[in-house]
């Protein structure tokens, strides 16, 4: 009798079951994306909003403006693109009324005061508990699965250069035997991990489709002694780069869609940056020389003209 009570007991240590979690979380593959000289620019990226567009967790106090899913959301998407080193984030809450004056603007840079904004919303979020019950051993799962849907906005040209949707899950698994194991309650950082993982999948897209686009600036100022472009130190710029100058092209409306688009300009020459200075990186400001070979730039028209990167 001593034997067999010996042997359950060991039984039950060796098979005392602990949580298990099973997360699958796809992190996007770092890629560099540089310019002519070796080094990333990096491009100014607001997020304007990150909505809970589900019914979770929605009760008659609800308060859409401090959505804590969406604002977890949102922390973990900023977290992971500043990870990548490719992005100046700005966050950019009353995104509705700065859409409104960046239509009243040349270009909703001067507004917004970033190259791509990002919006996004929780579109799919639930859980659910599932359980298999034997002679000796009882499993219970704890799932939580998420969908989160990204929008990526060009401020320049207000054209939606990506759109996806990306879904991700996370589970707690605790087993019991003969009475003894895990004992797992409701575990709140599942939600973290299934969004998580949702936005995971959508960041390679967010990178590469940020840094296709050579990096743009404009002259903020122009005159015989003191030519400025926006920009400066923590986008990666300094003494040294040089930039292509370019004039601005015809503005055309695409028939088959109704909207207006800008065909490629024509380059007149280049800038080199002599120094950096501002203090914040919506007032950094880069002191450049212009040289065009036997071309100017008309001082009185400066939204005429951008300032690329040469890749």
């Amino acid at each position: 009798m001593k034997k067999i009570l010996l042997f359950v007991a060991l039984f039950s240590l060796s098979t005392l079951a602990n949580a298990q979690r099973k997360v699958e979380i796809v992190e996007p593959v770092k890629q560099d994306v540089t310019n002519a000289s070796g080094r990333v620019i990096k491009r100014k990226v607001a997020i304007g909003r990150f909505s809970n567009e589900t019914q979770y967790a929605k009760g008659i106090f609800y308060d859409k403006e401090n959505d804590p899913m969406g604002k977890q959301a949102l922390d973990i998407l900023s977290a992971k693109l500043a990870a990548s080193g490719k992005f100046l984030l700005l966050e950019r809450s009353d995104i509705a009324s700065l859409l409104e004056e960046a239509k009243k603007s040349d270009n909703g840079l001067a507004t917004i005061g970033a190259d791509y904004m990002i919006i996004g919303s929780i579109t799919e979020f639930g859980r659910k508990n599932t359980g298999k019950s034997g002679v000796f051993t009882n499993v219970k799962t704890q799932t939580v699965e998420a969908a989160v849907a990204i929008r990526l906005v060009d401020v320049a040209t207000g054209l939606i250069i990506y759109s996806d949707e990306g879904k991700g899950s996370a589970e707690l698994t605790t087993k019991t035997t003969m009475g003894v194991g895990g004992q797992a309650s409701y575990d709140a950082t599942l939600s973290d991990k299934a969004i998580s993982e949702a936005i995971g999948q959508l960041v390679e897209n967010i990178i590469n489709k940020c840094t296709d686009k050579p990096w743009r600036t404009f002259f903020l100022s122009y005159d015989s002694d003191t030519q400025l472009i926006a920009g400066g130190a923590s986008q990666g710029i300094k003494a040294g780069d040089v930039f292509a100058v370019k004039t601005k092209g015809k503005k055309v409306k695409n028939p088959q869609t109704g909207v207006m688009i800008e065909l490629p300009g024509k380059q007149i020459g280049t800038v080199t940056v002599s120094a950096t200075g501002g203090d914040t990186p919506e007032t950094e400001y880069s002191f450049v020389t212009f040289s065009g070979n036997g071309a100017t730039v008309n001082a009185e028209k400066l939204a005429d003209y951008y300032i690329e990167e040469i890749k």
